[in-house]
């Protein structure tokens, strides 16, 4: 199983609750649409610290090639830029399990 972790921050001025679940529902939206994906969850960070991030995402894949087609999906693709409008940066962990 290949794991997939994004940290999202986004910038001061799409730093809001609203669009923090937006975010968060653009994402979960993927589960059911892209076909390797197997699961995904998303959190919203509370925690004020100035390295904090504002989102994760943990996605699992059966294997790497499953988590190389996500990356190419349209439905991802879309969801991505959405985020790449409105974040400062992301971070990214793959690891297997």
């Amino acid at each position: 199983m290949i794991v997939h972790i994004v940290m999202i921050k986004l910038k001061d001025e799409f730093c809001d609750k609203k669009t923090k679940q937006e975010v968060k529902a653009k994402i979960e939206s993927l589960l059911g649409v892209v076909p390797t994906l197997k699961s995904i969850e998303v959190g919203i960070n509370f925690a004020e610290e100035e390295r904090a991030m504002d989102l994760v995402l943990s996605a699992t894949f059966d294997n790497v090639d499953g988590l190389n087609a996500y990356a190419i999906d349209k439905k991802h693709q879309e969801v991505i830029d959405f985020i790449k409008e409105r974040a400062s940066y992301t971070k990214v962990v793959d690891y297997e399990k």
